[in-house]
């Protein structure tokens, strides 16, 4: 059949062409992942519904729940045995820390913002739970005021950035003088009010805080310590560390609070507080050491040839080549000991010593006669408080670890 004959033949209409099938959205998603064929269908809709049938019984009991042992007992879950009348000293304190972190957050950005939001958000859900508390309208008024502080400096820092070495002055002032505000000093108008009378969720932050803050750099001495060419340096470095890492945190916390004042002289008294600060702080900075070491060895060597080659000596190396190196690629693992030494601040109660963290604080408020039978809600609060502060920790992480370029190139 030639060419013309071909032309002169009818032509047929185009058949339609069925749809693409999506390959976005929500619907290729559930499709692709928990409907792509009747079996996965069939497990899909029964796990669905034992979920929503565990859901059901949740929102249940949550409801039926008798959160009153929380809400009467909440002035002891965050302050402990702390006197009454000078609580403002705590609100005055939680002042500070909202206005730095606010100048912070606006200035510094990233990873400090979303400490800035969790903290405002904490202190205003903190006030709303103390509305229906004995401590009070005031207490939840000075609570929310502090959240409406710490956006309020956020946005004038935001207009008028503070320099970050002013900043870094105002955090390192800010530590002795918040300690000074809690605790007083005799001749002074601030009365003393002994660490031992701290508690709750006001001695798990300062445990915490306290142990992170001194446990880093002592950490970092120890590691250069241990790479050190010095063999008694090194030596010394390298058991302390080893013999450290060798004994669980129980221990060392029951040789800080029971062991340690035997061997005192009769007239020097350590407070209960500190000596729990000196044990989370030794144990901790052994494995800060151990982490910072491991960035350490991470360094090329060609770095360190480079860094001879133009004139550095040891200090300007490790200063301004090796360290911030070896400390920005460690910053998970390091996080990570962090939260775990948050939540390790439970166990000076277990070790004695006197002292009632958030979690001897809920134990003592399941003795009171009116809340037998509270054990569950009473838990379920106190883990809700960890988990808020170590997912904002992590969450924090995340974005500094992004900021830094963490695992790219």
């Amino acid at each position: 059949m030639s060419g013309g004959e071909l032309a002169d033949l009818p032509r047929l209409p185009p058949v339609p062409e069925p749809p693409p099938v999506r390959t976005i959205g929500l619907a290729a998603w559930l499709r692709a992942n928990l409907f792509s064929s009747w079996m996965s269908s069939l497990v899909t809709i029964l796990v669905g519904l034992v979920v929503a049938y565990v859901g059901l019984l949740v929102v249940q009991w949550v409801i039926n729940a008798r959160w009153e042992v929380v809400t009467e007992n909440l002035r002891l879950f965050l302050m402990g045995q702390y006197p009454i009348e000078h609580a403002w000293r705590i609100w005055l304190a939680l002042a500070g820390l909202s206005l730095l972190t606010g100048l912070t957050a606006a200035s510094a950005g990233g990873p400090t913002r979303a400490l800035a939001t969790w903290l405002a958000a904490g202190q205003a859900m903190l006030g709303l739970l103390m509305l229906d508390s004995p401590m009070g309208t005031v207490a939840a008024l000075a609570t929310m005021a502090n959240a409406g502080l710490l956006w309020l400096a956020f946005v004038v820092a935001l207009r008028r950035p503070v320099p970050s070495r002013a900043l870094g002055f105002a955090w390192l002032v800010y530590v002795p003088a918040a300690l000074f505000v809690l605790h007083g000093m005799g001749g002074t108008p601030l009365d003393v009010v002994p660490a031992r009378f701290w508690g709750g969720l006001l001695l798990t932050f300062m445990l915490a805080i306290a142990g992170i803050v001194l446990s880093f750099p002592f950490g970092v001495l120890l590691a250069l310590g241990r790479r050190s060419d010095m063999r008694l340096i090194s030596g010394m470095s390298t058991t302390f560390i080893e013999v450290v890492r060798g004994v669980p945190l129980i221990t060392i916390l029951f040789m800080a609070s029971i062991l340690l004042p035997l061997f005192l002289p009769g007239d020097l008294r350590i407070d209960a507080v500190l000596r729990a600060i000196g044990g989370i702080t030794i144990f901790s900075a052994a494995y800060v050491a151990e982490n910072v070491r491991g960035g350490l060895q991470a360094i090329p060597s060609g770095q360190i040839e480079a860094a001879n080659a133009i004139g550095l000596n040891a200090f300007q190396r490790n200063l301004y080549i090796v360290l911030p190196q070896a400390l920005r690629s460690v910053i998970p693992a390091n996080v990570g000991l962090f939260i775990s030494l948050l939540k390790d601040t439970t166990l000076v109660f277990i070790a004695g010593g006197g002292l009632l963290e958030l979690l001897g604080i809920g134990r003592s408020v399941l003795a009171q006669p009116a809340f037998f039978g509270t054990h569950l809600e009473v838990y379920v609060f106190i883990s809700a408080v960890f988990f808020v502060l170590c997912y904002a920790m992590s969450q924090a992480s995340y974005r500094l670890e992004a900021a830094m370029g963490v695992g790219t190139r």
